[in-house]
């Protein structure tokens, strides 16, 4: 591995930002939380809200690599109070934080629903080339946060590696949706997976500018996101494939 860094985890109380977490504790890095709930296992952990903007001052000093998970995951009711105060609003005091503080590397985790329909209509494997096609207003935030980290890395030479990641469960009922459609069990990300993704890009090479990956489970059928690039830039094999994995949401390994 490379030298150990100190990486800031926001939304480090969530499945994804716990998987986050526990892989870059165990890869030897020192890790910092910030979420509105307590972060289990990790001691030195903020909670408060991304608009509590000492806060996130004081957790981002002297910090060398960020991962971004804090936002509302999914479509909401009221997207206007619910969805963008967080996933707009929240990223813009997170990453000009960020760049106040040097950060050198920004982890910004976007989601495959950015290709939404595409997912469904091939041609597979989708690529960091295909034209986007959001499923909704959730999906439209991850786009903005494409973009814009793009601007970071372009006018500030911050070294951002866009994550579109594949569905990491958060509770029992997502765990039977998966169940229930092999196009989800083939874009499934257990959370084992996830933390050796995000391992990987924290660990990828100083020089990377701006980086789309995917980052998914092996599929259980058809490989559905090119994975090349993950594995050039952030050395990432997925080791895990649906359900494994799902003992940590589900209380026990899922069997049909």
């Amino acid at each position: 591995m490379s030298d150990p860094k100190t990486v800031l985890v926001t939304g480090s109380a969530g499945r994804v930002g716990q998987a986050a977490v526990q892989g870059l504790l165990e890869r030897g890095h020192s890790v910092r939380g910030f979420d509105r709930a307590p972060s289990p296992g990790l001691p030195e952990a903020t909670v408060a809200d991304l608009n509590d903007l000492e806060a996130l001052k004081a957790a981002l000093d002297g910090v060398e690599a960020l991962v971004h998970l804090a936002a509302t995951p999914d479509d909401v009711e009221d997207p206007v109070n619910n969805l963008f105060p967080p996933n707009i609003t929240g990223l813009y005091h997170t990453l000009e934080l960020a760049r106040e503080a040097g950060v050198q590397r920004l982890v910004l985790p976007s989601s495959g629903q950015v290709n939404w329909f595409r997912n469904f209509e091939g041609p597979w494997p989708l690529d960091e080339t295909v034209p986007v096609s959001p499923k909704g207003w959730y999906a439209a935030t991850k786009m903005f946060l494409e973009s814009i980290g793009h601007s970071y890395a372009a006018t500030h030479g911050m070294s951002v590696i866009i994550a579109r990641l594949g569905w990491c469960p958060r509770d029992e009922g997502q765990v039977r949706e998966i169940a229930d459609e092999t196009i989800y069990q083939d874009v499934y990300l257990s959370p084992a997976d996830a933390g050796r993704f995000f391992i990987g890009c924290v660990e990828a090479a100083p020089e990377v500018r701006y980086e789309i990956l995917y980052a998914t489970s092996k599929p259980v059928e058809t490989l559905r996101y090119r994975l090349d690039r993950a594995r050039e830039i952030a050395a990432f094999e997925p080791q895990e494939q649906w359900p494994d994995g799902t003992e940590i949401i589900f209380g026990r390994r899922w069997t049909d």
